[in-house]
């Protein structure tokens, strides 16, 4: 009965010693399950790195056209002007900027000087051109094409109480056949006068509208006001 006894219990730790080397330590299979994700997931994340294309990020900008800049033009505007100390090279900038038009300089190819432009000197050179209806300054600068304009916003101050005898250079030597012509002037105190009649009667077949006096200075309300009132 003893034999039998001891017999059983010797059986019995045989099987669990059996059962003890067959079994994986608890969480061993676990941690390498998640090593293995690991380091395949840091593989795949390096690999997608260095294959993936280089995107443009939204708010990295791209090439500015002329229509996301909001800049306007009429190709069918020219804004030409003469002007000796500047007052009418200022307005006839806005003028351009305002209807998307080009800037023209009419140039004299012999610059005036300061004393040139005392007109309280009756020799002064500016003095005895406009003494002389038939004086023409030779013009300067380059030359200009008038194909494809339309209109003609046409800028001069006043001297003497006429448009300076370059503008009538300038309306004799290109003539302004077909084009709509809007004259304006700058002046101190006198009006445009008949400065505009004189030069639409040497400048050939165009149409001219009235002629407009600006003060130096003027601002950009009045000048779009005025520009709204000549499209109506």
């Amino acid at each position: 009965m003893r034999n039998r006894i001891f017999a059983l219990l010797a059986a019995l730790c045989l099987l669990s010693g059996l059962c003890a080397c067959t079994a994986a330590p608890e969480g061993e299979g676990a941690a390498q399950e998640d090593a293995g994700t690991l380091e395949t997931g840091a593989a795949q994340e390096a690999e997608s790195d260095e294959t993936a294309p280089e995107t443009e990020t939204a708010d990295e900008p791209g090439p500015e056209t002329e229509e996301d800049s909001g800049a306007e033009t009429d190709a069918a505007v020219l804004v030409a002007y003469f002007s000796a100390t500047g007052n009418t090279a200022a307005v006839a900038g806005q003028i351009a900027q305002l209807t998307g038009g080009d800037l023209y300089e009419i140039v004299p190819a012999e610059p005036y000087t300061e004393d040139d432009l005392d007109y309280r000197d009756s020799e002064s050179r500016t003095s005895l051109e406009m003494d002389d209806p038939d004086a023409r300054p030779a013009l300067g600068g380059e030359d200009l094409s008038l194909e494809g304009y339309t209109t003609l916003y046409l800028g001069y101050p006043i001297w003497h109480g006429e448009a300076p005898r370059i503008l009538s250079t300038f309306v004799e030597s290109y003539r302004l056949d077909g084009l709509t012509v809007i004259p304006f002037c700058t002046s101190a105190s006198s009006g445009v006068g008949s400065s505009a009649e004189d030069l639409a009667a040497l400048s050939g077949e165009g149409i001219w509208l009235e002629g407009t006096r600006f003060a130096a200075g003027v601002s950009e309300d009045e000048l779009q006001a005025w520009l709204d009132g000549l499209e109506q």
